[in-house]
């Protein structure tokens, strides 16, 4: 008998728990950002801002999925891979939520009624980023397939740096076009947050990488 499998002998069942959390964190990803771009691509301003609200909610349970994972955490002294990683990954997908709904914020608060295409454009990576991650993390229960983890991790990082460019033109045009200071400040606040939660995917990225090493 190999000596994981001596290991797994004494595994706790329950260990288990840990990748369903996870699956169900980085699907609720994708379901946020569809449910942005649905609200940015509607004229309606009150379905638009039913819609921003249904993101808070999202954004709530995914709140709630971090605490379970942390609870299991406390509950299991033998883990999947280790604790640290498994704190980092749980953060990093959280931290991506996090920016979604700061971005949806920003644009409730301060009025943004004009949604331009740099945003829709960000908008549109958030997902593709999410849909990698979510793609990532249901590979994560056996590692049989490491291959396709890692091909997720290199298009995140792409999809990272084609928002850099996204954000970067935009930024550049608001200085050379708007001349109402006001919305200029208000649309690159607005263009930040998304373009910092592609950065937060890439965090997640880089924290399966790590994972990939350690469980090679």
């Amino acid at each position: 008998m190999s000596l994981n499998s001596i290991f797994q002998y004494f595994v706790p069942k329950d260990r288990k728990v840990f990748f369903p959390l996870f699956e169900q964190a980085s699907g609720n990803l994708v379901v946020m950002s569809n449910v942005l771009i649905e609200a940015l691509n509607t004229a309606d301003l009150k379905k638009r801002e039913e819609l921003y609200n249904q993101i808070d909610k999202l954004e709530n349970f995914g709140d709630e999925l971090t605490h379970q994972i942390y609870l299991e955490l406390s509950k299991n002294f033998i883990t999947p891979f280790d604790r640290e990683d498994i704190t980092q990954l749980t953060n990093a997908i959280d931290d991506v939520a996090d920016y979604i709904q700061g971005s949806v914020n920003r644009m409730s608060l301060y009025k943004v009624e004009k949604i331009t295409q740099p945003i829709i454009k960000l908008a549109e990576l958030i997902l593709l980023g999410s849909i990698e991650i979510d793609k990532a993390v249901k590979e994560l229960s056996d590692l049989k397939n490491v291959r396709h983890i890692a091909d997720s991790c290199i298009r995140i990082n792409s999809i990272e740096n084609q928002a850099d460019d996204v954000f970067d033109r935009a930024v550049a045009d608001l200085f050379l076009y708007e001349k109402d200071a006001v919305e200029l400040i208000k649309y690159k606040e607005v263009l930040a947050a998304l373009e910092t939660a592609t950065d937060m995917c890439e965090d997640v990225a880089n924290v399966l990488e790590t994972i990939l090493v350690k469980n090679a």
